[in-house]
């Protein structure tokens, strides 16, 4: 029996995802840091076993009525875990999904400074004083009643309406109605109301057109149409629409993505005239402190904001809620983050400023004897911010708390305080514990792929820097924080973009366009999501499938039976199982637990009917194909050539450990961007190609970015032209061409510091990635 106050954190027969029974102690109150490559199974351990843990034993606590409003996670599958406190856990996440989610509402900064409006703040004569909700844009109390709350309103303008005002109204001058019969429809019912749908737009009268246009009336007539000879012509009430009204409609209600793309094409967006972006109502921004209103407050960089907040005089309110405002700042700006403001909308920021922020949230909230989970701090930080990170861990760890990171940085892992190294390699072949101890302790450890990285000292051979084939000009830009910017990349080389988080790196890419001299083919390989629910996974996303699916429909059991192609789809009727309509489970509802997903009771969480079963090939069915990995795969379907190339390239991009039915929704954002990037290798290329990558080697483990970088270069070799932005310096080192950008972040940055082969950016004054790069090529820090 171990004492309460166990030092360790001990974990017996974990088995969640591809761990297999492990038994490991992790000491407390240190920083621990879990390496191995990706898909070894170090998230399964700290996030999906460790954390999950901590969370079910809290939720235990909690009253069966308010754990129903809670959203849980299941319990891990592990046979016990002892010595565990409390857990925090701050993962990568995309965005936060609302335009409303700012800096400041992710802080609570916003709070605090709507409080110092609301108790101190520099009122109109005989105006009575608002609670701080009527500071927010996000309350009935304080949204501008025209916007919202949002800032902007979207209008429409004829111009936008008939972009070609010599087409008449038959000929479709009205470009923003729909097609088919529901256009017809429209213009039908104006025809039945007496208007000229032939003559050209422009000839109409402005009244009339006017009406066609903007009317919010809606009259409904009798429509007799003219059809096809020989067709019934049967009469029918047609309601009329105006244009605006239906784009209106169909931008705000539409659940179709590409509806409200092509509404969103014949719509302008404006500061509203109310409140002029404000987003709060008259009587709110009518109160000033330090003689600005508090959206000018909201929209300084929290840099400037504390310069203000500390020339504040006025009473003890002003004094106290300054200082906690300030102290709030100050381990926001610690993280390399004083760049931002509070009013900067969550979705703008990069997955790594999220999370930054939510790690200086934890340190004001002075907890301790409490477990963090952090998920790749380091991610889009640039060498100079990571020392930042390291300090800021180091806190929370004196504040008496235990940190437990999972991280791919060589200089966080060097920093730990224990290791826990899981491999030795991915999937199936992974789920061990290879070391748990000390970092030098590593060194010993031959099967582990992070010994190799972590005690390597020799810098990397430097590479015969290639040629450019011409260059490609871009700018000059001006937008975000680039004033003017020009930059030239050189083509048929291999081109990296660097700076620190806010120096305009994305902002800088994001203006490379087809329409430039140079281009050719312009492809862009970003971290989003490859599918929003399960039914998209790794096969349906690569195409994999559609062969899958032929090569079962073309065996002898399947023509037997009259089986086709869409028999053997998950997603249509007739192959799959009803029950739980192709899911492979189905949603149990327990009253006072959190609703769990079960395997389905009639497929076994196969996604087919008994029929479709069947059916094999090579003496597997359909479900059991989908269950390989990719490497297994590969095997299995060496004598198939369009499958077998497919899976080649998601091999080339180290991901044979993922399995072929694996949802899209269990991706990390590493891992779509790596699907993405084989799915454009498999394809025949002719003709030149760029290449547009942001940060690729994100969430990736040294051995595995080598492997990517194989495949880039390989690119690069056949002739094409490869950018990417990167933070990782042995990447930066590798390249032909480096980009820098700064000096600082935000205001500080938006300049080439630097342009030129690594050796010369590595030489570079001024350049706060020239020390960090001398080193990676065989210089001094």
């Amino acid at each position: 029996m171990h004492s309460p106050h166990d030092p360790f954190v001990r974990v017996r027969g974990a088995r969640e995802h591809n761990l297999r029974d492990v038994d490991v102690d992790v000491p407390r109150d240190v920083l621990a840091v879990f390496t191995g490559v990706s898909g070894s199974g170090k998230s399964s351990l700290a996030f999906g076993t460790i954390y999950a843990e901590a969370q079910r034993r809290y939720f235990e606590s909690v009253a069966p009525y308010a754990r129903r409003l809670i959203h849980q996670v299941g319990a891990p599958k592990v046979g016990e875990i002892t010595g565990l406190p409390p857990a925090v856990s701050l993962q990568q996440r995309r965005s936060a999904p609302t335009s409303r989610s700012s800096v400041g509402t992710v802080t609570n900064l916003s709070n605090s400074l709507r409080m110092l409006f609301s108790r101190a703040g520099t009122y109109p004569e005989g105006a009575e004083r608002l609670d701080s909700d009527s500071f927010s844009p996000n309350t009935a109390a304080g949204a501008c009643p025209q916007c919202h709350g949002l800032g902007r309103v979207h209008r429409t303008t004829e111009e936008l309406l008939v972009p070609d005002p010599s087409l008449s109204i038959r000929e479709g001058a009205i470009a923003a109605w729909p097609g088919a019969w529901q256009g017809k429809n429209l213009r039908d019912v104006l025809d039945t109301l007496g208007h000229d749908i032939d003559r050209p737009w422009r000839e109409l009268p402005q009244p009339d057109r006017d009406w066609i246009l903007f009317t919010d009336e809606q009259p409904v007539v009798t429509v007799h149409p003219v059809r096809d000879a020989g067709r019934i012509q049967r009469p029918y009430q047609g309601t009329y629409m105006s244009a605006r009204r239906y784009v209106m409609k169909t931008f705000s209600d539409s659940k179709s993505q590409p509806l409200r793309a092509k509404a969103e094409r014949f719509l302008a967006s404006a500061d509203c005239p109310a409140c002029g972006g404000s987003r709060l109502r008259p009587e709110a921004m009518a109160v000033t402190f330090t003689g600005r209103t508090i959206a000018e407050l909201a929209a300084l960089p929290l840099s400037e904001l504390a310069k203000s907040l500390k020339s504040a005089a006025g009473s003890e309110a002003a004094r106290v809620l300054a200082a906690d405002l300030l102290a709030r700042i100050a381990t926001i700006t610690e993280l390399g983050l004083g760049y931002l403001s509070p009013d900067r909308a969550t979705p703008t920021l990069s997955p790594g400023e999220l999370q930054r922020l939510r790690l200086a949230t934890q340190l004001r909230s002075g907890l301790f004897g409490v477990v963090y989970v952090l998920d790749e701090p380091s991610a889009g930080l640039h060498p100079a911010d990571t020392e930042s990170l390291l300090t800021v861990l180091d806190r929370l760890k004196a504040a008496g708390n235990s940190v437990f990171v999972v991280e791919h940085h060589l200089d966080v892992v060097r920093h730990a305080d224990w290791l826990v190294d899981v491999g030795p390699h991915a999937g199936e072949h992974g789920g061990q514990v290879l070391h748990s101890g000390p970092v030098a302790d590593l060194e010993s450890v031959t099967e582990s792929a992070t010994a190799r990285f972590l005690f390597d000292r020799e810098a990397a051979p430097v590479r015969e820097v290639r040629a450019p084939r011409g260059w490609l000009k871009v700018g000059p830009v001006s937008r975000h924080n680039l004033r003017d910017v020009t930059a030239e990349f050189p083509l048929g080389a291999f081109t990296a973009v660097t700076g620190v988080s806010g120096s305009g790196k994305s902002t800088l890419i994001s203006e490379v366009t087809e329409e430039l001299d140079g281009v050719g083919r312009l492809v862009c390989v970003d971290q989003k999501p490859i599918g929003r629910t399960p039914r998209s996974n790794l096969a349906t996303y690569t195409g994999l499938f559609d062969v899958v699916r032929k090569v079962f429909a073309a065996t002898d059991a399947a023509r037997a039976k009259g089986y086709g192609v869409g028999r053997f789809s998950f997603n249509v009727a007739g192959g799959r199982c009803e029950t739980c309509q192709g899911e492979g489970f189905v949603s149990v509802e327990l009253l006072f637990l959190p609703s769990t997903y079960a395997p389905c009771p009639d497929c076994g969480g196969a996604r087919y009917n008994p029929e479709t079963l069947q059916v094999t090939y090579q003496g597997r069915n359909i479900a059991e194909v989908l269950d390989l990995t990719v490497e297994a795969a590969a095997d299995f379907f060496a004598d198939t050539p369009a499958v077998a190339r497919s899976l080649r390239t998601l091999l080339d991009v180290g991901l044979g450990y993922l399995r072929l039915g694996q949802p899209a929704t269990e991706l990390s954002g590493g891992e779509a961007q790596r699907i993405k990037l084989a799915s454009e290798l498999q394809r025949v290329r002719r003709g030149h190609t760029l290449y547009l990558l942001d940060e690729p080697t994100t969430g990736l483990h040294p051995a595995d970015v080598e492997v990517l970088m194989r495949q880039l270069h390989g690119l690069v070799d056949a002739g094409h032209s490869v950018v990417v932005v990167e933070h990782d310096m042995a990447v930066v080192a590798g390249a032909d061409w480096v980009i820098d950008l700064g000096p600082g972040g935000g205001d500080e940055g938006g300049h080439v510091v630097a342009a030129g082969p690594p050796t010369a950016v590595a030489g570079a004054e001024g350049s706060r990635t020239a020390p960090y790069l001398a080193r990676a090529t065989g210089g001094e820090l």
